[in-house]
């Protein structure tokens, strides 16, 4: 059993006559452990599919079950990541990761252990007692990463995550995702506009038509678990760039 299973899902927005159609007959699978990436067009319906998965967006239609749960609700053991990392300026770093735990009632001394774990692991240690403000781009994301992660969630959703970062910047939190992952073992649903991206960081890339979205195009990299900035340059790299821009239209196919 797949540890994700999204079946036939139909996500309607409005009217039945009047309303848009974002997800139609959706389906993919996975296993625990395992990093997939969602390419398609803006509008497609990947971050509905991501808010569905996590149960803060029901389905019209169809069946999505995480760890052989039926979704009905929100899944309590997920982390979400978003495009910007939307800390509150008031609080400082380390009170920002430990955020979730206070709402989920186990602020305590494990849990800011496990926060300052997080910070050393993301380079951050330093910041704990800084204020967001203070920081960059990247370093916000950082805390942003750390916080969906306090709770030692099984699944991270992670919605065009790096997508407002410099391309150096982006490059260093590619690889510094890849550790995490290595370190917690989550499994992990990224969404990007990245083809680069998406072949450089998963194990399986799923591509979207245009709305409405339906899985066109899904396959696994094949790729080392291992990775370095250096596979870029491989054959095997640039032969899955080109799977990928052939499927969303970028290239004609041959």
């Amino acid at each position: 059993m797949a540890f994700v299973e999204v079946t036939n899902v139909r996500k309607l927005f409005g009217g039945r006559d009047t309303g848009v159609v974002a997800l139609d007959e959706a389906n993919l699978a996975f296993d625990e452990g395992e990093f997939v990436a969602l390419l398609g067009p803006s509008g497609c319906g990947k971050t509905t599919l991501l808010k569905i998965v996590s149960g803060l967006l029901p389905k019209t239609s169809g069946s999505v079950r995480v760890g052989g749960k039926e979704i009905t609700g929100p899944y309590p053991d997920y982390g979400f990541v978003f495009q910007q990392a939307s800390l509150m300026p008031w609080r400082t770093v380390r009170e920002n990761v430990l955020f979730p735990m206070e709402i989920l009632g186990k602020k305590d001394k494990e849990a800011t252990m496990r926060a300052d774990e997080l910070l050393g692991l993301t380079g951050l240690s330093h910041f704990a007692d800084s204020r967001p403000h203070e920081l960059s781009g990247g370093m916000q994301q950082r805390v942003s990463l750390c916080r969906a992660l306090i709770h030692k969630p099984k699944l991270l959703l992670m919605d065009e995550p790096f997508g407002a970062l410099d391309e150096f910047t982006r490059l260093e939190m590619n690889d510094l995702l890849l550790k995490i992952r290595d370190e917690t073992k989550a499994s992990i649903l990224f969404v990007t506009h990245s083809i680069s991206e998406a072949v450089y960081l998963s194990d399986r890339v799923v591509i979207f038509s245009r709305r409405p979205a339906r899985v066109q195009l899904e396959f696994k990299v094949g790729l080392p678990r291992v990775r370095t900035q250096s596979v870029r340059f491989t054959p095997e790299f640039t032969d899955a760039e080109r799977r990928a821009s052939e499927a969303l239209g970028i290239l004609g196919a041959h």
